[in-house]
């Protein structure tokens, strides 16, 4: 069995931007307004396997502008920075 999420760019009427994730093996969804929440549910969900994630498919709806792409591909890119010094870090010890 694939552990596969999707994760949808979705924009709030506010203009707010947020990620959708789904988990499509038991259909939960959560809608995450932050890469930290992001980055949190997705560690969440995937504790239910272990840890082990297949894939995570994207997808953004067709209002969502190149530069919240980009303002989210900084953010993503920084979260994954941070994991990689604090994983580092622990090794280390």
């Amino acid at each position: 069995m694939a552990v596969v999420f999707e994760s949808n760019i979705g924009i709030e009427p506010d203009g707010a931007w947020f990620i959708e994730i789904k988990d499509t093996q038991d259909g939960r969804v959560q809608k995450c307004y932050s890469i930290e929440e992001y980055s949190e549910c997705i560690e969440d969900f995937g504790s239910d396997y272990g840890g082990q994630i297949d894939e995570v498919r994207w997808s953004k709806d067709a209002n969502v502008h190149p530069y919240v792409m980009n303002e989210i591909r900084a953010l993503m890119l920084q979260e994954q920075e941070e994991i990689n010094t604090r994983s580092a870090q622990k090794e280390s010890r």
